[in-house]
């Protein structure tokens, strides 16, 4: 079997393998990236770029490269409440310069991530390869075998990450189990025509019955539909004219394109799952990103919480990877300083799904709005966006890469070798 070696092995070629790949090429760490597709081209959920994140790209010197892609910046999202329009978010209140959202398709994200990557002589990303099972030796995790164009081959590293996702393989191999939380909604996802008469930039649409999410991806809607968890079977027998109802009940500006969707075919399934890992780590074996812990889209962050691992972990793994080997005590201090706030953002999504669950959901204004609590509401957005604003557009405890790891090295290292 053709034996690839290299430092450090990454499953996954997400937000958070992609980037963590990225840094550690940029810091002369030989990396291999494993990426089960072919390409990235695929209908992600996640398209928000968070300020954050601009921010990280910033400090790599990538800002104005990633910039100059196609995307829309946005400063502030509504959200409309029982025919009431709010402005719950205002990023411009973080400051410039990354006082703002970026949106676009997360495989334009990971495209520019992957070239810019490979530029870098010691990173080698092998796509249509699947990591298959982990290779163990004296209790430690020592690399991968994989399956690619190429048949079946092993990576062995110093360093394993899965970073392939919420159904890892190489954490299940690993003997990892995630703790589950029970979540009661699930969401579906299709595309919508932007009508003619465009409203401003809304994230979610709500009444009693219903929430609607809207993803503006340029010309067209990236659109959610939250129902409750298993109720999708339920929704098919009632039909698409029952389907639809539902959607233009929450969102009566999609009521010109609602017609667009005119099977379900068109119509894709997210199960939402909440869970992560009790340990991260195993020697030579680290998880991030959704391998670590799944995310619900309540509020947007999975990618965000993605990099932000990958950024904590390029930091904490760059010197030992150097040296060739990565002492538990590293690992766990990676683990140490992500698990809070990810427990934390959690705990408000796991809030948030509570209440939409419930009977009349997250619409809690009357309608008509009493003046008096119109009122009420404008004095305290400012209060509002703040908050939001540092807890979606930063997250609770915001990862910068390290100075030393800012500029690229100027050692090339040894890009990773067959033999």
């Amino acid at each position: 079997m053709t034996t690839i070696e290299t430092s450090c092995v990454i499953a996954g070629g997400g937000p958070a393998g992609m980037m963590l790949g990225l840094i550690l090429a940029r810091a002369g760490i030989d990396v291999v990236v494993l990426e089960k597709h072919e390409d990235f081209f695929r209908d992600f959920r996640g398209d928000t770029i968070h300020p954050s994140t601009v921010g990280v790209l910033g400090e790599l010197g990538l800002r104005e490269r990633f910039l100059a892609l196609p995307h829309n910046s946005i400063r502030t999202l509504d959200a409309v409440v029982n025919g009431t329009r709010l402005h719950p978010v205002d990023f411009s209140r973080l400051g410039p310069p990354d006082d703002f959202l970026v949106l676009a398709p997360q495989w334009d994200f990971l495209n520019f991530l992957a070239a810019e990557a490979a530029a870098y002589p010691t990173f080698r990303l092998l796509m249509q390869t699947e990591a298959t099972g982990i290779i163990e030796e004296d209790g430690a995790i020592r690399g991968v075998t994989i399956r690619g164009a190429d048949g079946d081959q092993e990576v062995r590293a110093a360093l394993t990450v899965a970073a392939d996702g919420r159904a890892s393989t190489v954490r299940a191999a690993a003997g990892l189990r995630p703790r589950e939380f029970g979540v009661g909604i699930d969401v579906l996802w299709f595309r919508l025509p932007k009508p003619h008469d465009l409203p401003p930039s809304t994230l979610a649409y709500v009444d009693h019955g219903a929430m609607v999410i809207t993803i503006d991806r340029g010309d067209y809607y990236q659109t959610g539909l939250i129902i409750a968890k298993g109720g999708f079977d339920g929704l098919q027998r009632q039909g698409l004219d029952a389907f639809r109802a539902q959607l233009v009940a929450a969102a009566p500006v999609l009521e010109s394109v609602a017609d667009a969707i005119t099977s379900w075919d068109e119509v894709k399934l997210l199960s939402v799952q909440i869970n992560r890992l009790s340990r991260w780590y195993r020697s030579g074996l680290l998880a991030i990103g959704d391998a670590a812990h799944a995310m619900s889209p309540a509020f947007g962050v999975g990618v965000n919480y993605a990099v932000q691992d990958a950024v904590a972990s390029a930091n904490a793994l760059a010197a030992p990877l150097r040296s060739g080997a990565v002492d538990l005590r590293v690992l766990d201090g990676i683990q140490q300083r992500r698990l809070p706030p990810v427990a934390r953002m959690q705990k408000l999504q796991l809030a948030a799904h509570e209440r939409i669950a419930r009977p009349g959901g997250l619409a809690f204004l009357p309608n008509p709005m009493p003046r008096a609590l119109g009122l009420a509401l404008t004095a305290a957005t400012p209060l509002i966006q703040r908050f939001t604003a540092r807890m979606i557009g930063r997250g609770f405890l915001p990862e910068s890469v390290s100075p030393e790891l800012r500029e690229p090295s100027v050692r090339t290292g040894a890009s990773a070798r067959n033999r």
